[in-house]
């Protein structure tokens, strides 16, 4: 048992590191008021090769899969978490491809978004439909040599940006998860529409929108996967994402931490540092020891999607990453606020951003509730071994 990174993981989370420090956290503040998508972020991902982490060599990537991304998007999250989310959006669209999609759309898509030429988005969540995936409403009619989509999407992240779009839509609207279908919808297609910009508590760098499809017609290749299989295409991407949604968790919780522990240090009360009171220390041994524990659960997740540790065998101990990891990013950033007092809660402090920041992780990507439904059936139904 190996609990030590690979140099090349190291070389990675090194990189990663020092460009995060130097080059985007002087962005950080002002992407999160402007609200304005991080152009000049995802041009320097580009430019350094972090487009393409997970992919493997033969679609233009490195081939160091999801534990060097989850290393990548740890260090980004310490001082942003909207541009950790550019990094992330390389996998949750792609991964319906990489599962399921033909030699044709993986050469063509996978490798675009490796090298920086594309970027997707994933379109499942609907105003009526969101844990619940079997309830979505959009479909997907046959058409001779294409279909035809109609329904709208909700909370739809990187839609405003995206060149491709992954849409689940059922293709026999009677069956429940088993009559869902995937397909991909590119940019420009008549009976696209992007709507505005949804107004958040946080995460305002990164738009979600709607996405309506009104008759839109799609070809007949732009299905991924077989017929009626969206449903289990759509199950194993979210799980491939989980222990990278954890990875930001992970990053906002240290850098809260680090901000926190300087202020402290810094700030006196009674005639020496805040950071000599034994209750404050307190907070922040047991923020370092959940920190810690989030990390090599979320280590060993992405460990385990790297080995295709993705199917329902495995899907309990992603869950319990993905759930660990947020929570315990919500709790760090609530108690690094409280150890800067009223400091901590005024605009333009990198705590009051990451307060609002973290809670948008307990939410997406499933919520920490329905993670426990899967955690709690596997622990039912035997998957998890003890001694």
């Amino acid at each position: 048992m190996d609990f030590e990174l690979s140099e090349e993981h190291r070389l990675v989370r090194d990189t990663v590191r020092k460009l995060a420090r130097e080059k985007v956290a002087p962005r950080a503040a002002e992407i999160d008021w402007s609200g304005t998508y991080p152009e000049d972020i995802f041009q320097l991902f580009k430019e350094q090769g972090l487009l393409g982490l997970v992919f493997p060599e033969e679609y233009g990537g490195s081939g160091l899969g999801t534990l060097a991304l989850c290393v990548a998007v740890e260090e980004v999250a310490k001082v942003c978490s909207n541009s950790a989310l550019i990094l992330l959006l390389t996998r949750l669209p792609t991964m319906p491809i990489q599962l399921a999609g033909s030699r044709s759309q993986k050469s063509y898509w996978l490798r675009g978004v490796a090298e920086g030429r594309f970027r997707g988005a994933f379109a499942l969540t609907e105003p009526e439909a969101g844990s619940d995936v079997a309830a979505i409403r959009t479909t997907a009619v046959r058409d001779g040599k294409a279909y035809v989509l109609n329904g709208t999407k909700r909370f739809i992240t990187g839609a405003t940006v995206a060149d491709f779009i992954i849409v689940f839509a059922k293709t026999a609207p009677d069956a429940g998860s088993a009559g869902i279908s995937c397909f991909l919808v590119e940019k420009g297609t008549a009976g696209l529409a992007i709507g505005k910009a949804d107004q958040k508590m946080g995460m305002r760098g990164i738009p979600t929108t709607e996405v309506i499809l009104e008759n839109c017609c799609i070809p007949y290749e732009n299905r991924v996967g077989r017929e009626h299989d969206g449903f289990k295409i759509a199950m194993q991407s979210l799980a491939t994402v989980r222990p990278i949604v954890g990875a930001r968790g992970l990053g906002l919780a240290e850098g809260a931490l680090d901000y926190a522990i300087a202020y402290a240090k810094m700030r006196h009360t009674f005639g020496k540092p805040i950071a000599e009171h034994q209750g404050l220390q307190f907070m922040m041994a047991d923020l370092v020891t959940r920190i810690e524990a989030a990390r090599w659960l979320v280590y060993h997740a992405a460990w385990l999607v790297d080995r295709r540790g993705y199917d329902r065998d495995h899907t309990p101990y992603l869950s319990i990453a993905k759930a660990f990891a947020t929570d315990m990013a919500v709790a760090a950033s609530s108690d690094c606020l409280q150890i800067l007092g009223g400091t901590g809660y005024m605009d333009g402090v990198l705590t009051e951003r990451f307060y609002r920041d973290a809670k948008q992780l307990q939410l997406v990507e499933g919520t920490n509730q329905i993670h426990r439904l899967i955690i709690a059936r596997g622990l039912l139904e035997g998957i998890f071994q003890y001694g």
